[in-house]
C-alpha cells in the first residue's frame, strides 16, 4: 500500500504539475486584485477536487456510458484552450474582461485554470487508473487524500505569485503573458495531437 501511494503522489504531481501552474496562473490573472485571484485560486483547486475525485469514483463508468473516449476529451480540452492562449497572446481578454457583469474572473476558476490544466486527461485518466490499483475504502481514501494534498500545492503556489507578478512590473507582466499565451497555444496543439494520434491508433 506504501508504494502504491508513493506511486499515486508522484503520479498526480507530474500530471497535474503544481509548480507549473503558477506562471500560467499570473498571465490569466493579470491586472486583477490580490483577493480575487484568491477567490479564483481556490474555487479552481476545489472545482479540480471534485472532478478527480468524480473521475475516481465515476470515470471509467461514465465515460462509457456517453461513449467518449479519453482522446476526444483531450482533442476538445485543448480547442478551447488554444481560444484562451489566443486570447491572451491578442490581448482580448482585458476587452472582454470589461464587458462581463457579475462576479468578474468567475470563469477563469472553471476554465482553463481546473479544467482542463488541474483536472485535465492526464490527470483524470492517471485517477482512473490509480483507482482502480487501490484496495477497498481505504486505499481509496489515500488516494483522494494524495490527490488532495497536491492541489494544496498548487494553491500555495498561487497566493505566492503575487510576489513574482510585483516582481515583474506592468510591462514585464505585458511581456510574460504574451509568452505564456504561446506557450499555452503550444501546450493545446499537444492535446489535439496527442488525441488525433490516440483516436488513429483506434480506428486502424
Amino acid at each position: 500500500m506504501t508504494t502504491t501511494l508513493i506511486s499515486a503522489l508522484v503520479t498526480l504531481f507530474v500530471v497535474i504539475d503544481p509548480i507549473g501552474l503558477g506562471p500560467v496562473f499570473i498571465g490569466l490573472t493579470f491586472g486583477m486584485p490580490g483577493r480575487l485571484k484568491r477567490k479564483i485560486g481556490l474555487e479552481a483547486c476545489i472545482i479540480a477536487f471534485i472532478v478527480l475525485a468524480g473521475s475516481a469514483l465515476f470515470g471509467d463508468w461514465l465515460l462509457a456510458k456517453l461513449g467518449i473516449s479519453l482522446a476526444a476529451f483531450r482533442i476538445a480540452g485543448g480547442l478551447l484552450l488554444f481560444a484562451i492562449a489566443f486570447e491572451m497572446v491578442f490581448e482580448r481578454r482585458v476587452e472582454r474582461k470589461a464587458d462581463q457583469t457579475g462576479s468578474p474572473g468567475a470563469h477563469i476558476a472553471a476554465f482553463p485554470l481546473a479544467i482542463p490544466l488541474m483536472a485535465g486527461p492526464g490527470a483524470i485518466t492517471a485517477m482512473v487508473l490509480l483507482a482502480g490499483r487501490m484496495n477497498g475504502a481505504l486505499g481509496f481514501s489515500l488516494l483522494i487524500t494524495a490527490m488532495a494534498s497536491i492541489l494544496v500545492i498548487a494553491y500555495a503556489v498561487f497566493l505566492t505569485s503575487s510576489y513574482l507578478e510585483r516582481l515583474l512590473g506592468a510591462q514585464g507582466q505585458a511581456v510574460f503573458g504574451r509568452l505564456l499565451g504561446v506557450m499555452l497555444a503550444a501546450l493545446a496543439v499537444q492535446y489535439v495531437a496527442d488525441g488525433i494520434l490516440t483516436l488513429s491508433k483506434t480506428l486502424t
